[in-house]
């Protein structure tokens, strides 16, 4: 089962949750960037960013994929940002997949922290557009896989 996992560190199992999201209709640029935003979170403190990031009144900092990307309030230390909505709504659903599946295993939910969290692009749905004269134009579907390893701190 851990093979599976980009993060395959000797950890101990018994304070370790996991959970994996394939083929997600997301965007892996927009999933990249909430990635990198909450790695090293508590979990709570991620949840909130979530929601606040869904209900956008916190913008996500684009530091990778931010070509003519506008500025946003509220950033410390970086100005250009998004509020990824759709992306945001995925990656929380399998954020407290993981927290479920700790509490499972009968871990304290309160002192977890985001370990590893990690988006990789998935295939690629191909799509057309019918255009004029009878020609077509690739609409494909970007697909994106999440992994989340929550941790137990001491």
């Amino acid at each position: 089962m851990a093979n599976k996992y980009a993060y395959n560190e000797e950890v101990d199992e018994a304070k370790t949750a996991r959970a994996m999201a394939k083929s997600l209709k997301i965007s892996p640029k927009h999933s990249v960037e909430i990635c990198s935003a909450i790695r090293g979170m508590d979990v709570g403190k991620a949840k909130d960013y979530l929601e606040d990031v869904i209900e956008m009144k916190k913008a996500v900092p684009f530091k990778r994929h931010n070509k003519k990307v506008g500025h946003r309030k509220g950033l410390k230390g970086w100005a250009s940002g998004r509020y990824p909505v759709k992306a945001a709504e995925q990656i929380l659903k399998v954020l407290e997949n993981a927290e479920a599946n700790a509490e499972y295993k009968g871990m304290d939910t309160e002192k977890l922290f985001i370990e590893h969290i990690s988006s990789h692009k998935g295939v690629v749905i191909p799509g057309y557009i019918p255009r004029a004269f009878g020609r077509m134009t690739p609409f494909n579907t970007p697909t994106t896989h999440i992994q989340i390893v929550l941790q137990e701190a001491n």
